[in-house]
């Protein structure tokens, strides 16, 4: 099943941090096919052959197909730009509907493997981050009544997760920043959702990660389903689809998507004999 979200979001406005490439990006230009105005944001402002694609490549696609995007360079480690982001979103387009927070910082290895800055980087550029795209686009969505955040995080559990600990409380860290505002707002109808891969997403960060942490090729699927994932989240009316921590699958299952959909994602285009799941299960 592949649904067709045009103009389904028609008036409304999405700022997706870390959109230079990979899901981000194929996020991005399916917000703006379903009409939304889009915002591109993350650190890349020009070419890198090792990592293909920029803010300002993603808006020009956009742009090329009809919709409108901006580009704004933001890390999302600093309070002040982030701020700005939200700010030029809104003098731009004259609102904010919908912030993504899928920047992130990937760092699957054990305690004693992972320095304290690099534990610190994971909390800024997962949880703090977060945090500060809601602070500052939240005021925007109480006065419009109508408003979705989405952060790239799991649901919270208290199953161990040897080989990935540290990174794990940051973006468990999210989800539940996502619940709590949820709870917040459902009476301004603004939701917030956490949504997980339940497989490994074919970005450039699965591929630098190796077999070892992430699987083969094989066992991961394409980017399409996070994305068609997301805007099933995002076509919805708020307060009618918050509080969720769901992975790709589930909320897909949910909407009318068969088990010969979900293995129409695979790259190879079928189920692997082992897939390599990463949101919890065992077999």
């Amino acid at each position: 099943m592949k649904r067709d979200y045009s103009g389904e979001l028609e008036g409304r406005v999405a700022v997706v941090t870390g959109s230079s490439r990979g899901i981000g990006q194929a996020l991005v230009l399916a917000l703006a096919a379903a009409g939304a105005d889009v915002v591109v944001s993350g650190k890349s402002e020009t070419e890198d052959p090792r990592l293909p694609g920029t803010i300002h490549s993603v808006a020009a696609e956009v742009q090329a197909l009809g919709g409108r995007a901006i580009a704004v360079r933001a890390d999302v480690r600093d309070e002040a730009q982030v701020e700005a982001l939200i700010g030029r979103t809104v003098e731009e387009f004259g609102r904010v509907d919908i912030v993504v927070s899928n920047a992130g910082a990937l760092w699957w290895e054990r305690v004693v493997d992972t320095p304290p800055k690099r534990y610190d980087l994971m909390w800024q550029v997962n949880v703090r981050a977060s945090y500060l795209a809601a602070y500052y686009a939240l005021p925007h969505m109480i006065r419009q009544g109508w408003g979705h955040l989405l952060t790239n995080s799991p649901a919270v559990t208290t199953a161990a997760t040897p080989g990935k600990a540290a990174y794990m409380t940051t973006k468990m860290g999210m989800s539940r920043l996502a619940l709590g505002i949820a709870a917040e707002h459902l009476d301004d109808n603004i939701a917030a959702n956490a949504l997980w891969p339940a497989a490994p997403i074919d970005t450039a960060a699965t591929r630098n990660w190796g077999a070892d942490r992430m699987g083969e090729p094989a066992q991961w699927r394409r980017p399409e389903i996070y994305v068609d994932a997301a805007m099933e989240i995002l076509t919805s009316e708020p307060r009618t689809c918050t509080g969720r921590m769901v992975t790709d699958e589930e909320i897909l299952t949910e909407r009318g998507w068969t088990a010969e959909d979900l293995d129409s994602y695979w790259l190879t285009g079928s189920r692997p004999a082992e897939p390599f799941w990463i949101d919890g299960r065992t077999s």
